[in-house]
């Protein structure tokens, strides 16, 4: 009887089945939907009706259950979470590894951090002498001063405490010295961060055009398949150069993926470029080669003894074979790209009958996007600038910067606007310029890309930033001269001039640290100062936002990601610094240290090798203390302190997290761990 109850009510209402192997892993199937049959009554007494609904009933309630017991799970594990973030602190303070430990030291890098801890001690002290007043009675509203309570300022005949004196006269600086010079520096601040808002929000649009009018490059002849046999179509010469410098782990996957390239084997050849300075590094690239060009691939391996001007030198170097002559396109990949067998087929025929054309340049892929926070947070930033920056750029403006891999050249190009030189950085941005102001003209590709690796670890970000923000400045101050000069037209000078270095290369970093790093602080002990709640709240609320439409599955991360950037500001107004007045770190070089992924499928099988590896031998992680971050994370929460005696709400939440995300910087707790 019961089993006929169950067959008779299995459409009634929307039955569901919950299957749960654990109490943290259930899932939930809905069955077929009810028909218009399965509500006519059929002889269905009332009460077999009843307990249809009381069973529905039961697993819904069933189903609620598991969801709170798995919210308690989550509550639950904040403690564990908690402890492991103090463990991490502890194992850093230990180590007594900082961010000086293996970098070179500098005059002015001692004065950036001297500066810093007279801020922190300042605010320290300032935070004191506030609280004492606030105890006093010297309360203070959000954002102006109550001046009632100066009344020792205005009363000669009232009595004088010690303090009261001393504070009033401190108000008396602040109001006549302090707040007009900190102020003009915060509304300085705010109209550049306006204009570089409007200008991030003019790319959004352009780049929504583009969507809505379905606009991208088109080659004006398709090539034919190889495979069928058809001979006829555009294959010139192409030549392909990979760079690469002590990078084992990623020189086997790139150097198979380039000699898999779909091209006709008379019309290619592949170039090893190695500075390597381990012998067995290069005796692995070696054999590698040799393998391929056993196979019939056509491939040459080069290799230099010192590495004079770094990629930039290497590549010049390649670019004197004798050999070169009798090629006509270039493709560059860096050692850790693995582009698609059809790239080329992709990417020349772009070059047929557009003579004006210099470069093609394909977006970028990661691999690795989803293995920790920070690699999340930098693909939205990349995802940002591949699908905004770039193709915008190249669609109205015919230019952008060379991303230095995953694209062709035409060998005419390099050649008229004077080949690779090594006089910054950013060798890529460089002669992208440079071929700018000789009239020719880029391709960006944003449905053609190329897999390649972020890096994991904040140690290897933090390098790869510093170069990447003083190579502009300094290549900024060397071709200021021949841009004024140029022949090309008076708006693309100011494009150049305006937008392509001054707004998106020097003023980003420095109103974005100066402004939420140093004058936003220093508002909460000097209230008349003031900044308001737009700028501090929704503003940068907005343009994250805008950053993080490109990527709409990191959408979760708007809030980290609004907060890291603020942190990396420190990081890029430093390099942006160096770069700017040639200092020494301005032309340190160094190679960003790569996994060796060569898809996504190897994400699980690293995990399982990283546990066979924690089984059989316990290494110890040494990551470092960056001291920068930290300074300015004590600042951070010194003012959050003080903003709550004045009930600046916005300000206080903003000053709080920025805070402890500094401090979660500063202590490394962000990215993949270093192995000592």
């Amino acid at each position: 009887m019961s089993f006929d109850w169950w067959r008779k009510e299995t459409h009634r209402g929307t039955p569901v089945v919950v299957k749960m192997e654990n109490p943290n892993n259930w899932s939930m199937v809905e069955l077929e939907a009810p028909s218009e049959d399965d509500f006519l009554n059929d002889g269905v007494s009332s009460d077999a009706k009843s307990r249809g609904r009381n069973k529905n009933a039961k697993q819904l309630t069933w189903v609620l259950l598991l969801k709170a017991h798995r919210a308690a799970g989550c509550i639950t594990s904040i403690a564990p979470a908690t402890f492991f973030l103090a463990s991490a602190v502890r194992r850093r303070l230990s180590s007594g590894r900082t961010d000086k430990t293996t970098t070179l030291t500098t005059s002015t890098s001692t004065r950036f951090y001297s500066c810093i801890k007279v801020f922190l001690w300042l605010s320290i002290l300032l935070l004191g002498f506030e609280l004492a007043a606030y105890f006093k009675g010297w309360h203070f509203g959000a954002p102006d001063l109550h001046l009632q309570y100066l009344y020792t300022l205005t009363n000669p005949f009232a009595f004088k405490g010690f303090f009261d004196s001393i504070y009033s006269r401190w108000v008396v600086i602040r109001v006549e010295y302090l707040a007009p010079p900190l102020q003009s520096l915060a509304n300085a601040c705010i109209y550049l961060f306006l204009i570089q808002s409007l200008d991030r929000l003019v790319l959004c649009l352009g780049c929504f055009w583009i969507r809505f009018k379905k606009i991208k490059p088109l080659a004006k002849q398709t090539l034919p398949d190889l495979e069928s046999g058809e001979s006829d179509g555009f294959f010139p010469m192409v030549l392909v150069q990979i760079p690469m410098c002590n990078e084992k782990e990623v020189y086997q996957q790139s150097i198979g993926a380039v000699c898999n390239l779909k091209w006709p084997k008379s019309k290619i050849l592949i170039q090893v470029l190695d500075d390597s300075d381990d012998p067995t590094t290069q005796s692995l690239i070696k054999e590698e080669v040799q393998k391929w060009k056993h196979e019939g691939v056509n491939i040459v391996y080069r290799h230099r003894v010192n590495r004079e001007g770094y990629k930039a030198g290497n590549l010049k170097s390649a670019m004197n074979c004798s050999y070169v002559k009798d090629y006509e396109f270039v493709a560059i990949f860096d050692a850790d790209f693995q582009p698609n067998p059809d790239f080329l087929t992709k990417t020349v025929p772009h070059f047929k009958d557009n003579d004006e054309l210099g470069l093609v340049q394909a977006r970028w892929s990661f691999v690795n996007r989803d293995e920790n926070l920070l690699t999340r947070l930098q693909h939205v930033n990349l995802a940002f600038h591949f699908e905004v920056e770039q193709q915008v750029n190249g669609i109205f403006l015919n230019f952008f910067g060379f991303n230095g891999t995953a694209g062709v050249w035409r060998i005419k190009t390099l050649e008229d606007c004077g080949g690779w030189l090594e006089r910054t950085t950013v060798e890529d941005m460089d002669i992208a310029v440079r071929a700018h102001l000789h009239g020719w003209k880029m391709i960006f590709l944003n449905d053609v890309e190329c897999q390649c690796e972020l890096p994991e670890s904040y140690e290897a970000y933090r390098k790869q930033q510093h170069r990447w923000h003083s190579g502009p400045m300094q290549l900024f101050r060397l071709c200021l001269p021949d841009i004024i000069k140029s022949k090309i037209s008076i708006w693309k000078k100011a494009n150049l001039i305006f937008l392509f270095f001054l707004l998106r290369k020097l003023i980003l970093p420095f109103y974005s640290f100066t402004l939420f790093c140093i004058i936003l602080p220093m508002t909460m002990f000097v209230p008349e100062a003031t900044l308001p709640a737009w700028v501090v709240c929704y503003i940068p609320a907005t343009m994250s936002f805008l950053n993080i439409l490109p990527s709409p599955k990191s959408f979760p991360f708007i809030v980290p990601y609004l907060l890291f950037e603020n942190t990396m500001s420190v990081t890029k107004f430093n390099a942006m610094i160096s770069g700017l007045f040639q200092l020494g770190s301005a032309y340190e070089w160094v190679v960003t240290k790569k996994s060796g992924r060569s898809s996504e499928g190897d994400l699980a099988v690293e995990l399982i090798e990283k546990e066979e590896v924690k089984v059989k031998e316990k290494r110890k992680k040494h990551n470092r203390i960056y001291r920068k971050e930290l300074m300015l994370a004590f600042l951070l929460l010194t003012a959050s302190a003080r903003s709550l005696l004045s009930a600046q709400g916005i300000h206080f939440y903003f000053l709080l997290f920025q805070g402890l995300s500094f401090l979660l910087v500063g202590f490394d707790l962000i990215g993949e761990q270093i192995a000592n």
